[in-house]
């Protein structure tokens, strides 16, 4: 199955009832600043070049910045953060991303989620994150060549080692979760692999200083190194 058909499959998705429900009423009464805007109001499909060497997952789309623009990442503070450092590693060819249509290209990376649809604070349940799980498993069966996998928080980071325990397996231990945490993996079709933890460029971790655009960038120097 190619990348193009699971992310028509995520985006026509309606597992979730309670997350249907949710993503719909975001949509409809929309935040004061997007009123004028449509919201995109639908599952969230993967982002990026469908031959990348780095594949970074993140949580759940925001409420009203996924959810409204439709492109990971795209339309939140997190977004901001996240393609200034794609931006200035040379993973993408402009530091901003605002919607669909801004001309924003990702180069030998793409984006995936835990979740695919915006969860309720931010927060999916156990339930939820198994219901969008065959989703990350088909993305990576699809994928090959995949060399680095950045987990952007601890929900992804665990849903990644899933993952392996499914379908890989260990080359080290696995390191416990913190910002810069690396173990070697294996996949079938990509069995050199190192994930790369980090912790989520969200307000709670920039705006209280967790997480600098040093930490960040530190990240991403050192996926420019793996990947070399």
């Amino acid at each position: 199955m190619t990348i193009d058909l699971i992310e028509q499959r995520v985006v026509s998705c309606g597992r979730c009832p309670e997350l249907v429900a949710y993503r719909a009423a975001v949509a409809r009464e929309k935040r004061r600043a997007y009123r004028d805007q449509e919201y995109w109001g639908k599952p969230v499909p993967a982002f990026g070049d469908p031959r990348a060497r780095v594949v970074l997952i993140g949580l759940a789309p925001g409420a009203h910045g996924s959810n409204r623009t439709g492109r990971m990442f795209t339309g939140d503070a997190s977004g901001e953060w996240l393609y200034r450092a794609l931006f200035r590693a040379g993973f993408a060819n402009q530091a901003e991303s605002t919607g669909r249509d801004d001309g924003l290209v990702l180069r030998d990376c793409l984006i995936t989620a835990a979740v695919r649809c915006a969860p309720p604070q931010n927060k999916p349940t156990p339930a939820e994150r198994a219901a969008c799980f065959d989703y990350l498993e088909d993305e990576f069966a699809a994928l090959t060549g995949v060399r680095v996998v950045v987990t952007l928080g601890r929900i992804a980071d665990d849903s990644f080692h899933t993952l392996l325990k499914r379908r890989g397996s260990y080359r080290s231990p696995r390191a416990a979760f913190a910002h810069g945490a690396e173990t070697a993996v294996s996949l079938p079709g990509s069995p050199a692999i190192t994930t790369l933890a980090s912790y989520h460029p969200s307000r709670q971790n920039t705006n209280t200083g967790v997480l600098t655009e040093v930490m960040l960038d530190k990240i991403f120097s050192r996926v420019r190194e793996l990947t070399a």
